[in-house]
């Protein structure tokens, strides 16, 4: 301990360290990079996204190793705290996390430099490092890390480096203003404060929330881009190839050919009507308070907001893009959204600045149309995608999608949701709901977006106005129900939120299909042989904004052995789908009946044919590899491992009713 204290810098001023080689602090970032690149991870701005912070924060904890030895006079050694698991007082530790620091901190104001003079930049995205086809980012925590994650947010990169050289390096403020100052922060003693005050949880009982996954960039989930996306880049890329040659190949030809707008009409004759939807100065835009005293409370209510509802050249762009998309436009529609241009002036609803994206969304009675291009300009190319969205009430049009990055959505909110929370509905019951922020134009913090893939153990949902929504893929979120067909509503008490916590990790299979609505239905629960307890029979029916296209389908779910079925098992595993249907009327208002059976493994190792119908069904008949039947609406058969059966009902007044398959 004394040869310790002899070397622990004095707390009022910074001790000098002298020459700094390059394989010290080679050795110091080696030992604690773990350490290092969490620091940069927090510190770096969450514009960035997750996936571009955990690269940058990689990126310059590696760059922060000096090409050759140097002088450290300017370095802060912090008073040592033995057994803390903490870096000790190393003087090549010291001057890498400063480096680390400070590039951390540039990355937030980026400048050109000309002698002494510093010329500010706007935020541009850097081009390395790149994973190309793979998106990268930590693993998600509970709300008490997205509670920290939003407020670290809304902190200064000043401010959070604060925040983590306290929780992370253990520094008392003086400390802590010491090292800002030392890495060019102006006023240290304002960004203590700030942090200081910042609204984060306390931690959990394991220690500090800065210490958990949700902060790691050294442990990582890989998931892929946009494959559809990605494939509908290439066909694009080939389908302007053939479109070039086609092109070189008619200006060849001899004589005015078809000349340069083709078989259209003269630009002086062109539709009085479709030059109207061309000219931004007649868009519509709704008053911040029409919504109070509208006829209709949907999208037609919505006000103009953004900062950039004024930039006439971004919204001729975007109206030019919508009435003819240029080889480079990206353009997507949801099933049965028309692609065409809008008949007239449509309405604005948003235009400004997102996630170093500028979003424009516009809205023409039949279809909500979002035009996304590089906040510099459309140098590099625009997106643009259209959702059909007519008949929509107040819980329709609650929100809108305004940007998807790395794995996470930004959400428009309608004017009358006063709050929006988020929480995992794969959690159950218990989970407890986090506050998501929004700004004033109503945008929301980045929110999770559902990980589509084979290991779902996850599923986040929003909370709007009373109402629950889940983002499927589209421009808007779909609305989750539960209860009879004509009487669901929003999920709530412990029978419903268990329903949907198991049916949650079904829902890829209605993703992309212009679902306004899914409504989870349990129509029968039923003891199973052998003592095989109480299983619930689910229809899941999801409807679509165009009516037509409707996706049904069955679940059998069983009871989960004691709490959680073992280590490592889930406390709500999904149900088992058993049978699907593509449109047609059951489940839902216009027929509120169901039956469907599934082949059941007892625990003795004897299969039984369990089949149930909603509480409409008179009596079940089962035929083919298995026969038996019953007068009442549950059926339980002894059965062979693999045997087809053909399931049939009887209703009141003599009806028929088949199966789902």
């Amino acid at each position: 301990m004394e040869q310790q204290q002899a070397i622990t810098p004095p707390p009022d001023r910074t001790s000098p360290l002298g020459v700094i080689d390059v394989e010290q602090a080679e050795a110091a970032l080696v030992e604690h990079y773990p350490r290092l690149v969490r620091l940069a991870y927090l510190v770096l701005p969450p514009r960035l996204g997750r996936n571009r912070r955990v690269l940058t924060a990689h990126a310059v904890t590696q760059r922060a190793l000096p090409r050759h030895r140097t002088a450290a006079e300017e370095t802060v050694l912090p008073a040592q705290r033995p057994g803390d698991g903490r870096p000790g007082p190393d003087p090549g530790y010291a001057f890498v996390r400063q480096r680390v620091l400070r590039a951390a901190l540039a990355a937030d104001r980026p400048a050109l430099r000309f002698g002494r003079r510093r010329l500010p930049l706007p935020p541009l995205p850097p081009l390395l490092p790149q994973v190309w086809g793979l998106r990268l980012f930590p693993r998600s925590g509970g709300a008490d890390e997205l509670a920290l994650d939003q407020a670290l947010s809304a902190l200064s990169a000043p401010a959070r480096a604060a925040y983590a050289l306290r929780g992370l390096e253990g520094m008392d403020d003086r400390e802590v203003r010491r090292v800002l100052a030392a890495a060019g922060v102006p006023e240290p003693r304002d960004a203590s404060a700030e942090a200081a005050g910042a609204a984060a949880p306390a931690g959990s009982r394991d220690g500090s929330l800065l210490d958990s996954a949700e902060f790691d960039p050294c442990s990582l989930q890989a998931r892929p881009t946009d494959l559809i996306r990605r494939r509908q880049h290439v066909r694009a890329v080939l389908a302007a190839v053939v479109a070039a040659v086609v092109c070189g190949a008619l200006l060849a030809l001899p004589g005015d050919g078809w000349g340069r707008d083709g078989a259209a009409a003269p630009p002086y004759a062109r539709n009085a009507a479709a030059e109207a939807a061309l000219d931004p100065r007649k868009l519509t835009r709704v008053p911040e308070d029409a919504w109070r005293t509208a006829v209709r409370t949907d999208f037609s209510a919505w006000p103009a907001r953004g900062a950039r509802v004024h930039d006439t050249a971004l919204l001729r762009r975007a109206l030019a893009a919508w009435a003819r998309p240029g080889g480079r436009v990206q353009v997507s529609a949801t099933p049965g959204t028309p692609a065409g241009p809008a008949a007239g002036p449509a309405q604005l609803l948003y235009a400004g600045e997102v996630d170093r994206t500028a979003v424009v969304l516009l809205y023409d009675g039949l279809r909500v149309v979002r035009y996304a291009e590089s906040a510099d300009g459309p140098g590099g190319g625009a997106a643009l995608d259209l959702a059909r969205t007519d008949g929509a009430g107040p819980a329709g049009a609650a929100a809108l999608v305004v940007s998807r990055t790395d794995g996470n959505v930004r959400y428009l909110t309608a004017p009358w949701v006063r709050t929006v929370e988020f929480a995992d509905l794969a959690g159950g019951p218990e989970e407890r709901p986090a506050t998501l922020r929004r700004t004033a134009d109503g945008v929301t913090v980045p929110a999770p977006a559902p990980a589509h893939g084979p290991s779902c153990t996850r599923w986040p949902a929003l909370t709007m106005g009373g109402q629950l929504y889940t983002d499927l893929g589209e421009l808007t979120p779909a609305r989750l129900t539960y209860g009879a067909p004509g009487r669901a509503a929003e999920p709530a008490g412990k029978a419903a939120l268990t329903a949907w916590a198991r049916t949650a990790c079904l829902l890829p299979a209605v993703r992309a299909l212009g679902v306004r609505e899914v409504n989870a239905w349990e129509y029968a629960r039923q003891r199973l042989p052998e003592r095989g307890g109480t299983a619930a029979w689910l229809c899941t029916r999801a409807e679509t904004w165009r009516g037509a296209g409707s996706r049904t389908m069955a679940q059998f779910q069983a009871p989960v052995a004691g709490a959680g079925g073992g280590p490592g098992a889930r406390r709500y595993p999904p149900g088992a789908v058993a049978a699907r249907a593509e449109g047609g009327r059951a489940c839902g208002p216009r027929s509120p009946h169901a039956l469907a059976g599934v082949l059941w493994k007892s625990a003795d190792g004897h299969w039984w044919l369990v089949a149930a119908g909603s509480p409409e069904v008179r009596g079940v008949t089962a035929g083919g590899g298995v026969t038996g039947r019953t007068k009442g609406r549950l059926l339980a058969v002894r059965a062979e491992a693999g045997a087809h059966a053909r399931l049939s009902a009887r209703l009141p007044g003599g009806g028929g009713l088949a199966a789902l398959h």
